[in-house]
């Protein structure tokens, strides 16, 4: 653990001992934290990183990729990221692209994606709608309250589920996060647990070609989106972007699968 790391997790470690949890059993929980790129928009707390992406904005994408079956969420430009902002094996640069439908749905059933492309590639302009074939009023609505404007990068560290009660003491509140691990509201189950078990029936169903494995420490927390702080409606909207870990090594980003929590 990195001295900046152990900083700020100090509120959450004098919490616990104050609450009279074993020394022990403190520092075996912060040995648990990793790194994440905390993202916040200008005038969020915390607000005045690095600017690294930006929610929305137009649509850019090599000619050979078609076009995304989810709404268009934000783009991550990797080079202006952080090196050590996380303890993902990251490409040095290029663009990370996020694509979301921040509903649940059936529990085989990716509901967003992935789309990564290389510094230097060739894109061009797509219609940001296009994933809205049948143009239904509401959805077309819901995407209209997504979120737009620049994304900052913060240093932040998180912890495990079960303690997200305690991650607004030790990071900066932001709408998305790159790296860590998963959090959502209500949350007793860990959401990076949940998104394999709904992978690997996808694939057991023969709608997830390729590998898929069942042990969640094969998987790691690409991103997620806390939706509802930004689409009104989904207030309780949480996305979450997994992938498992040697088709991260490969970049295979469209291998990404993307799980929601919302409880209406």
């Amino acid at each position: 653990m990195t001295p900046d790391m152990r900083d700020l997790l100090r509120p959450f470690r004098d919490e616990a001992i104050a609450r009279d949890i074993p020394v022990d059993d403190v520092e075996r929980w912060l040995g648990t934290a990793r790194p994440c790129a905390v993202l916040t928009r200008d005038g969020d707390r915390g607000g005045d990183g690095p600017v690294v992406g930006r929610f929305g904005g137009p649509l850019l994408l090599p000619a050979d990729v078609p076009d995304p079956v989810h709404p268009f969420v934000a783009s991550i430009d990797l080079a202006a990221l952080p090196a050590d902002a996380t303890d993902l094996p990251l490409p040095p640069d290029g663009r990370l692209l996020l694509f979301a439908f921040p509903e649940t749905a059936n529990d085989y059933q990716t509901m967003g994606s992935v789309v990564y492309v290389p510094a230097g590639t060739a894109v061009t302009e797509r219609d940001r709608n296009a994933w809205n074939s049948f143009d239904f009023e509401d959805e077309k609505a819901m995407f209209e309250a997504f979120p737009q404007g620049p994304l900052r990068a913060t240093a932040g560290v998180s912890l495990p589920y079960h303690h997200a009660a305690a991650q607004g003491a030790i990071a900066p509140a932001g709408p998305l996060q790159i790296g860590g691990y998963a959090w959502e509201e209500a949350i007793c189950t860990d959401p990076v647990a949940d998104a394999v078990s709904h992978a690997v029936k996808a694939a057991e169903a023969g709608r997830w070609d390729g590998r898929v494995s069942g042990d969640v420490s094969d998987w790691v927390l690409l991103a997620d989106w806390q939706a509802g702080m930004d689409v009104e409606g989904w207030e309780s909207a949480s996305v979450h972007w997994v992938i498992q870990r040697e088709d991260l090594a490969a970049r295979r980003f469209d291998r990404t699968f993307t799980d929601v929590f919302w409880n209406p």
